[in-house]
């Protein structure tokens, strides 16, 4: 099936940005369908589930998250994030990731999934990584990137509690990333 995007233009560039353009895409009955679309532009980014071997534990997140708020939550759960800056690749921002927020060193995470967070109206892919880990991988402090005003404390949830804990969660990309740890290492 075809489409075409005309007339893009930017409507809105701070931290992030949102596109507007008129898109014509063929219907699944051989029509055309010509209408004005929003994008909101906020980056490709990487995140990771990590198991901590000696503790048979996932290593999670616990930070504010100011656009939360809005529905009276403030912190969430989460597995390590980040943008995906230019010239860097999804590995290498899940490795850095992981050491500013946890204070692991990772080296060779494995890649197992890419998937959109909200393709109705953002371009924001996540490239979701996994890899088991050593008490001894941990060779900083953890708690974020100062210079980003970050407060970051790990979480440990053993696999033991696992189940009694995935319906508090609600991140999606961390939803996503547990639900692939049950099916295919648990």
């Amino acid at each position: 099936m075809k489409y075409v995007v005309r007339d893009e233009k930017t409507v809105f560039n701070d931290h992030y940005k949102v596109v507007k353009a008129q898109v014509a895409y063929e219907t699944f009955n051989g029509d055309e369908i010509t209408t004005k679309r929003l994008a909101f532009e906020r980056g490709d980014s990487a995140a990771i589930l990590l198991l901590e071997k000696e503790t048979n534990s996932l290593l999670l997140t616990n930070q504010f998250r100011y656009p939360t708020c809005k529905h009276n939550v403030g912190w969430l759960l989460e597995i390590p994030a980040g943008t995906i800056e230019e010239n860097e690749s999804p590995q290498q921002c899940v490795i850095k990731e992981v050491k500013e927020e946890l204070g692991y060193s990772i080296v060779n995470p494995e890649h197992i999934s890419t998937f959109y967070v909200s393709p109705g109206g953002a371009t924001e892919r996540v490239f979701l990584f996994y890899k088991e880990v050593s008490e001894m991988d941990k060779t900083e402090k953890g708690g974020g990137n100062e210079s980003e005003n970050e407060d970051i404390e790990t979480v440990k949830i053993s696999i033991s509690e696992l189940a009694n804990n995935i319906d508090t969660l609600r991140d999606a990309k961390t939803i996503l990333a547990i639900q692939w740890f049950l099916l295919n290492k648990k």
